[in-house]
């Protein structure tokens, strides 16, 4: 399994060095010393961990639907022209672009700060990782 050290599970749970170290202390999560004696999680209790505690505001559509992927956030920039108009919402800690005409923006009654749901059904999803050390 993938050893993290703790400043970056840190930034993947979007939480403070002090905090991991609390949930080790307490047990919430695990810890080892890798071959530099340095304190690492596992990266999968790290992925679940994360998971358990994902604080995503409900979607207040009430609407079913079969796309998984909604991401409820914040309008903050709309670019707009005659036909078409470029949304940008905050979901969390993810920005999403939806690119739509100016009717629906209108229609939508979509404005700088209002709340919107991005919903995402894509039949492609590119997966990236970093860059291995023994690649470089």
């Amino acid at each position: 399994m993938p050893q993290i050290r703790i400043r970056d599970a840190a930034v993947f749970l979007g939480v403070s060095d002090d905090t991991v170290r609390r949930w080790i202390a307490d047990g919430t999560l695990e810890s080892e010393r890798d071959a530099s004696s340095r304190t690492v999680v596992d990266g999968l209790a790290l992925a679940r961990l994360a998971r358990e505690n994902a604080v995503l505001p409900d979607d207040p559509s009430g609407v079913g639907r079969s796309a998984r992927n909604r991401f409820v956030g914040l309008v903050t920039d709309i670019v707009m022209d005659t036909v078409m108009a470029q949304v940008e919402i905050q979901c969390g800690p993810h920005r999403v672009v939806s690119l739509m005409s100016s009717e629906a923006v209108r229609e939508l009654g979509l404005e700088l700060g209002s709340v919107a749901i991005a919903v995402v059904k894509a039949t492609t999803v590119m997966v990236e990782t970093p860059l291995r050390k023994a690649d470089a």
